[in-house]
């Protein structure tokens, strides 16, 4: 990714009010988006394989590698420890005091970010938009997982003029963020769900219809008349209800 005319930047949310930003004045060479999914697997006999049910999507993490010089204040004596520039990233992964936990941090390079044009028209169809546009983002927002620093030139008094530091951002997203963005199904469409163990028809209805009250309308689409019985893998219908 090359973007050598627009500097990438850092803020930092402290809380109270509080933002900084952390200017970045040697572009990284790269950075790398990782995202994951868990699944668990229902064991039906007589199966060739079990059957893939999602359970729900992980953190995206971010892993961004900064370079930091400050060598152009001189290398002799008395010259500017990088650690200055360095220290201000490091410190993302503090504690603050007021929170009593590390800043919201915000990774921003340029406008078209990884992401952007998730939101965009599917080339197939010029009226579609992608189903993921839930995902489209022009930043990366996340807390700290983990900075490590490496130190790679010293003056001869042993300052350290140099340094690499590896950021590892994770996803942060609220609640109501998250729930505003998926838009997940409505109660009026039908929806077949394969039965995981601890699954209750209450937690269904309450999953489909967001009231665990209507348990009766998936009990009576299935012909269930003991919704204590229930059988790990068996596929429910869930009915739509307006």
């Amino acid at each position: 990714m090359s973007m050598s005319n627009t500097k990438a930047k850092i803020f930092a949310d402290w809380g109270g009010g509080k933002t900084r930003n952390y200017d970045v004045k040697i572009n990284p060479k790269e950075f790398s988006l990782e995202k994951n999914l868990q699944y668990g697997e229902i064991n039906i006999p007589g199966l060739d394989a079990p059957l893939q049910q999602f359970v729900r999507g992980q953190a995206e993490k971010l892993s961004v590698e900064l370079f930091f010089d400050s060598t152009e204040n001189g290398m002799g004596k008395g010259a500017t420890p990088v650690t200055f520039q360095t220290d201000q990233i490091y410190r993302l992964a503090k504690i603050e005091d007021s929170s009593h936990a590390p800043p919201i941090v915000t990774f921003s390079w340029g406008k078209i970010f990884p992401g952007s044009c998730l939101n965009c028209k599917n080339e197939s169809s010029e009226n579609e938009n992608l189903a993921s546009a839930n995902q489209a983002r022009n930043t990366f927002v996340g807390i700290v997982e983990s900075v490590r620093q490496q130190f790679t030139l010293f003056s001869s008094e042993g300052i350290p003029l140099r340094a690499t530091l590896t950021l590892v951002l994770k996803e942060f997203r609220t609640l109501d963020e998250q729930l505003t963005q998926l838009h997940l199904n409505s109660p009026d469409r039908t929806h077949s769900h394969p039965l995981s163990s601890g699954e209750t028809l209450s937690s269904l209805a309450g999953l489909y219809y967001e009231d665990a009250s209507r348990w009766r309308f998936i009990a009576r689409k299935n012909g269930i008349t003991d919704p204590r019985r229930l059988h790990v893998g068996n596929i429910l219908t869930v009915p739509a209800i307006d």
